[in-house]
């Protein structure tokens, strides 16, 4: 059989690795506990058997597109390459001495995240240029060669190179390049200018090294991949995910791979954003709970919000300026570890503390009985009765009752003096708020009101939680859709193709010069069509543009849409209208009297979105039928009652279910509380609503 339409798509997640596969238009999905010797391994197993179920061959598939938080966790947990960090002299001491400011300015004891890359393994070169790139010191070659031969002998599998203003001019930085290629060329290197051409040095030195730092790891799991599915009979061609939402080639994403950082949580993210494009959906809270962490994401208009920097790696909770930044193009959303697999301790208040640490697929939770002995919120969920002990991923892995409640009683209910019921209770109350938490507190710095917004939940723990969520966080009804278990694959299906380009240009409005403009935007659309050209079908792009303005004095900026379009210097008029529309919707008043000023331009091509098919909410036609119950805490009964189960495959439309209930499926359980009603919409969500 050989179908007109064939697409998979891949999210390896730090527990299970999620397969998606669209048939025209029909979905079959799985879970595979990730692999993290070969993580190919377990993509390759999924995809077998989701072709399988379809009745197809794996010569049969069109595309396969993929997501990955290899990257990220290399960078967590310093699993990088050798790397070396070549700077301007002067500045070999930027990655620790950050930008001086303190993010908890009262703590004695503040903890600052070690740099990527140490001072050992970070060297100067006598070069400089100004704040317009042009050369005050010209790099002598006598020097670039002595430099060449000391990484020689440093034994470097890869290098980093950021020098001071490059972002304007990337020539000194381009010198060197040639010069290493030249005396080492299986040296992985990477330059500022081309990996995040924007001002601010920590930032971009950061950036370049966490690239460089990753970049033989992503460059030899994506060749295996590649040549393990072409092995299989796969011969198709493979994409990734960036993190800014949009589909590239491999080959760019093996060039960039910093920019494949976010890539999983993007996935969910513009998952989210179809299911509000279906149901017109203007403001919407995205809950993705995996295995390892929790992602919370704002999406306003149908569109996730995005940002062009960001953090990993938070020493300090929820704390902007504790973590590692980086500089490129992100759907920005709060992430904190709160997965499945997140480990419950308690500290030395006596008091429960969940994550960040994770049981991850090895050995997993102490209830998946492969050596975990640490309890966690998967083993709290099935004290709690929310998970089916036989029929855990539809029956492909059994749950050990046993060993959650031993592990749980050890750890938390023994020095706490309560029973191990009592102690998973406590477990999910501590992450709710965490998360609940973390979802006001995006809100807030976003100028939101949470409590008008419509949560769409998914992930394998996101629906077990939602409803909770939405307690806490005074959120009156949230979506499950259908694949809830693997929403972030099912994105990676719905995402364009795209690329954003981003330059730092200072411009002041009134010393604009248009033709300088113009030759900027010019270039950054050559190179984001150029990216976009590697997959995109034939077509028409759609290109936006973006300035990141501020007034002249002050130390940040805020995003401004612009027409995309060759500009003259009457349009500085509707510029200034546009920053002051967009800063009073931020600060509620515009300033009067200082000029304006432009610090750096985004330009982003990607192909069209596919038209959807609108779903207008349908009311419950008839209660459902139960087809067994069993003992589940409910938070507001404050003990064990009988809920009704219901397997969401037999659901029809219209089909009513009051809590308390669990709608069971492979990928994931839906928990229904007592406070809320679920009612299945005609696309097969799932639409709970607060009684």
């Amino acid at each position: 059989m050989t179908a007109t339409s064939c697409r998979v798509g891949v999210d390896i997640g730090g527990t299970f690795t999620d397969i998606a596969l669209d048939v025209n238009g029909v979905l079959h999905s799985t879970k595979i506990l990730t692999d993290y010797e070969l993580p190919e391994r377990a993509i390759l197993t999924g995809v077998r058997q989701v072709v399988e179920q379809a009745g197809l061959a794996l010569s049969d598939i069109d595309q396969l597109i993929h997501g990955t938080t290899l990257a990220t966790n290399a960078l967590i947990e310093r699993r990088g390459a050798r790397t070396a960090f070549i700077t301007t002299e002067g500045l070999r001491d930027t990655l620790e001495m950050r930008t001086e400011n303190r993010f908890e300015q009262y703590d004695i004891n503040i903890v600052l995240p070690p740099p990527l890359i140490d001072r050992e393994h970070r060297y100067t070169l006598r070069e400089r240029l100004n704040v317009k790139g042009q050369v005050l010191i010209a790099p002598a070659q006598a020097e670039i060669d002595a430099l060449v031969e000391r990484i020689a002998e440093g034994n470097y599998q890869s290098v980093a190179i950021g020098f001071i203003h490059s972002y304007v001019n990337g020539a000194h930085e381009r010198q060197l390049r040639d010069a290493l290629q030249a005396r080492l060329p299986q040296l992985s290197i990477s330059i500022s200018s081309e990996v995040s051409p924007q001002m601010r040095e920590f930032e971009r030195f950061n950036t370049v090294c966490a690239n460089a730092y990753v970049k033989p790891l992503i460059k030899s799991y994506l060749d295996r991949l590649v040549v393990t599915l072409k092995q299989e009979g796969a011969d198709c061609p493979v994409f990734m995910i960036h993190s800014g939402g949009g589909i590239i080639s491999v080959q760019s994403a093996a060039e960039f791979p910093v920019r494949l950082v976010e890539s999983g949580p993007a996935g969910g993210a513009i998952f989210a954003a179809d299911i509000a494009r279906r149901y017109q959906l203007e403001n919407v809270l995205s809950f993705d709970m995996g295995g390892t962490t929790a992602k919370i994401c704002l999406i306003e208009d149908q569109v996730p919000k995005t940002a062009k920097t960001f953090e990993v790696a938070r020493t300090y909770r929820f704390k902007k300026g504790s973590g590692m930044p980086i500089s490129i193009p992100v759907v920005e959303m709060v992430e904190i570890g709160a997965g499945g697999g997140s480990i419950a301790s308690i500290d030395s208040m006596r008091q429960i503390r969940v994550g960040p640490h994770s049981a991850a697929s090895e050995p997993g939770p102490a209830c998946y009985d492969r050596g975990g002995l640490e309890p966690t919120i998967t083993d709290a969920n099935l004290l709690l009765g929310r998970l089916d002990a036989d029929n855990f991923a539809g029956g492909a892995l059994r749950l050990s009752r046993d060993n959650a409640a031993n592990a749980m009683a050890r750890v938390i209910g023994q020095p706490l003096g309560m029973q191990a019921d009592t102690a998973a209770f406590g477990v999910c109350e501590v992450v709710d708020e965490n998360m609940a938490n973390a979802g006001r507190v995006h809100a807030v710095e976003s100028g939101k009101d949470i409590a008008d917004y419509t949560m769409i939940t998914f992930g394998g723990g996101g629906p077990l939680h939602a409803a909770r969520l939405c307690e806490k966080m005074g959120v009156a009804r949230f979506i499950v859709p259908a694949g809830a278990g693997v929403g972030s694959a099912i994105g990676f299906l719905r995402a364009p193709f795209g690329y954003e380009a981003v330059r730092s240009a200072f411009v002041r409005l009134s010393e604009f010069e248009a033709a300088q403009v113009n030759g900027l935007i010019d270039e950054m659309k050559a190179e984001s069509l150029g990216f976009l050209r590697q997959g995109m079908p034939e077509g028409e792009p759609e290109m936006d543009c973006t300035a990141f303005m501020r007034y002249v004095g002050q130390g940040w900026e805020i995003p401004v849409a612009l027409p995309f379009k060759a500009f003259s210097a009457a349009d500085t008029v509707e510029f200034k209208a546009r920053f002051e529309e967009a800063y009073t919707r931020f600060f509620g008043r515009p300033i009067e009297g200082p000029d304006i000023e432009i610090v750096s331009w985004s330009v982003r091509a990607s192909s069209p979105l596919p038209p959807v098919a609108r779903i207008e909410e349908v009311g419950a036609a008839y209660r459902a039928h139960e087809v067994t119950r069993r003992q589940v805490f409910d938070v507001a009964a404050g003990g064990f009652v009988e809920a009704s189960i219901y397997p969401r495959e037999d659901l029809q439309v219209g089909a009513r279910m009051d809590g308390p209930a669990i709608i069971v499926e492979r990928e994931t359980s839906t928990f229904v509380t007592s406070n809320f009603t679920a009612t299945v919409q005609p696309d097969g969500c799932l639409l709970v609503v607060r009684r």
